[in-house]
C-alpha cells in the first residue's frame, strides 16, 4: 500500500510541475559558462556569510561516516569538499550544478585533496538529475531562489532522497526595509514562501536555526 500511495504521489507532481511556469527565467543567466577561478573570488571571500561560515554550517548538518550526500547548486565546490571529508571513504558526495564547468571543478578539486568520493552530476532548470532512493541529505546553499521550476525541481528532490531523508536550505533572509536592496531584487521569495512551496512537495519542517544574521537554515524531512 505504501508503495502505490508514493508511487501515485510521484505521478502527481510531475503531472503538476509538467504545466509549470518559470518563475524567473533569467536567473541562471551568468552561469552558462562560467569562469570558475573568477566565481571563487566571488563565493568564497570574507564577508560573505555562507563562507565566513561554512565549518559551522557543516557542524549543523551532523554528517555521518558512510551518508551519501547531494550539494545541489555545488558551485565551486567548498562545500562539496567539506561534505566529502566528513562522510569518508564509504559515503559519497554529489556535486550538482547547472553549470558543467562547476561541476568537473568541484569533482577535481576533490581529488586534488585525495578524496575519490564525488561524483558529479550536471542537472538541468527541471531536474537534479539524481536516481530515485539515492541520498541521505540533499544541501541547498544560496541555490533555492536559483530554482526556476522549484515545483518539478523539489520533485526531482523528493524522488532522489530516501526514505525519511532531509533537504536543508540556507538561503537568503528577504524582509522588506531591512535586507538590502540586491537581496530584493535578487531572491523572489522570502522564507515563509520557501517553507511553504517545500512542504507542499511532500516535505515537513522539523528544524529552524538562526545562527546567521542575513540567511536562514531550514531542515526539511520527506514524508
Amino acid at each position: 500500500m505504501r508503495l502505490l500511495v508514493t508511487i501515485g504521489w510521484v505521478m502527481f507532481l510531475a503531472l503538476s510541475a509538467s504545466a509549470e511556469q518559470n518563475v524567473n527565467p533569467d536567473i541562471n543567466r551568468n552561469y552558462q559558462n562560467p569562469n570558475v577561478t573568477q566565481w571563487r573570488g566571488v563565493f568564497e571571500r570574507d564577508g560573505r556569510e555562507v563562507w565566513d561560515r561554512r565549518d559551522d554550517i557543516i557542524r549543523q548538518l551532523r554528517l555521518k561516516p558512510g551518508q551519501k550526500i547531494a550539494d545541489v547548486g555545488a558551485g565551486t565546490g567548498f562545500f562539496t569538499l567539506m561534505m566529502a571529508q566528513a562522510v569518508g571513504p564509504t559515503g559519497k558526495v554529489y556535486a550538482v550544478d547547472i553549470a558543467k564547468n562547476f561541476v568537473d571543478a568541484s569533482v577535481q578539486r576533490a581529488k586534488d585533496h585525495g578524496l575519490q568520493n564525488v561524483a558529479g552530476v550536471v542537472n538541468d532548470a527541471h531536474s537534479v538529475r539524481l536516481p530515485a532512493n539515492a541520498v541521505d541529505l540533499v544541501f541547498t546553499s544560496d541555490t533555492y531562489h536559483h530554482f526556476e521550476y522549484p515545483q518539478s525541481t523539489l520533485a526531482s528532490i523528493h524522488s532522489a532522497l530516501v526514505p525519511g531523508g532531509e533537504m536543508v536550505v540556507i538561503d537568503f533572509k528577504r524582509v522588506p526595509g531591512i535586507s538590502n536592496p540586491w537581496v530584493l531584487q535578487h531572491v523572489r521569495a522570502g522564507e515563509a514562501t520557501v517553507t511553504a512551496e517545500i512542504e507542499s512537495a511532500g516535505f515537513e519542517l522539523v528544524e529552524r536555526l538562526d545562527f546567521m544574521q542575513t540567511q536562514y537554515f531550514l531542515r526539511f524531512r520527506k514524508r
